[in-house]
């Protein structure tokens, strides 16, 4: 027991590398967080395993495969703004292995954006590692709109984002005047008609290598050396029920590239840009001349290619 500085009172460690704190906390038990320490000796508790871990030991590439739904996530990448993937299954593998973790993934997700297939590493000291207690484990404290697929170890290089050779989304759009509750938060509501042979031909322009400024918004702090980049495959698949899935295989994409793909193909649809007008958007790379941004929760990043 020791006193600290933090107002909390007295604290007691537990076996898992918490804290019990008296006081303010009411007597529960409390996680150490992103290695901000609640005392001097809860720092060095977290960094010593960690550095005990190391001596001697080989580090191992552990590489997961996982599926979330984005609706309550702020995307992938940490943040101050409130709960990412990644601080989300950060901060489950700490608990997990007792040692500090960083995570590298694919994609970096936007904001109440889906995944079927993310592909993440990290690397850890700890061995003997049994990947299937590892995969038990995460199953067991991840929330519930969080699942591994898959754990396995992976060669020391493998690197998730630099490694890929593209990556596969899919988009969800309903055109009838009802959409179902169920699908609310993974389709996009569009309620007009919508020529989708027209839309299927428009598709087939924007298939290859171009660049593809006017599909790209802006965003603070990102610089592109060129806006260059090819698209393998873009359906539109026509589905019951006035559904419609879009389905977009490239070797890389701008920032929401993809959704503002969506957006004017679906404005190609419903005539409010005509077809006619697509070689003129590309060339001219201007945003404002291009569809509308096609909303988050209708994205599924659906595969990721290696």
């Amino acid at each position: 027991m020791s006193n600290c500085n933090n107002n909390l009172g007295f604290v007691f460690f537990c076996p898992f590398g918490c804290v019990k704190a008296s006081g303010m906390q009411n007597h529960k038990w409390v996680h150490i967080k992103k290695y901000e320490p609640t005392c001097d000796f809860a720092f060095a508790r977290a960094f010593t395993l960690a550095k005990r871990a190391k001596k001697n030991k080989t580090e191992v590439n552990i590489k997961l495969t996982i599926a979330y739904d984005g609706s309550c996530y702020l995307g992938w990448q940490k943040t101050k703004n409130g709960p990412s993937i990644e601080s989300t299954l950060e901060e489950v593998l700490v608990q997990i292995l007792q040692e500090p973790c960083v995570l590298q993934a694919a994609s970096r997700t936007d904001a109440g954006v889906h995944a079927s297939r993310q592909i993440v590493n990290f690397k850890t000291y700890k061995t003997p590692l049994s990947l299937e207690r590892l995969h038990k484990s995460l199953g067991a404290l991840l929330p519930k709109d969080i699942a591994v697929i898959a754990v396995e170890k992976a060669p020391d290089d493998f690197h998730p984002t630099l490694d890929c050779t593209g990556k596969e989304y899919h988009y969800h759009v309903c055109f009838g005047g009802l959409q179902t509750p169920f699908d609310r938060h993974f389709s996009w509501h569009f309620p007009y008609i919508l020529d989708i042979s027209l839309m299927q031909e428009a598709a087939s322009i924007l298939i290859g290598e171009r660049d593809f400024s006017a599909f790209c918004n802006v965003k603070k702090e990102q610089n592109y050396e060129h806006y260059v980049r090819h698209i393998r495959t873009l359906n539109v698949v026509e589905l019951p029920n006035q559904r419609l899935r879009f389905e977009i295989e490239g070797n890389n994409f701008l920032y929401r590239m993809v959704r503002n793909l969506v957006g004017t193909l679906v404005y190609i649809g419903c005539g409010k840009i005509s077809i006619s007008d697509l070689p003129h958007i590309l060339a001219n790379k201007k945003r404002s001349e291009a569809g509308v941004t096609a909303p988050a929760h209708g994205l599924f990043l659906h595969h990721v290619h290696y």
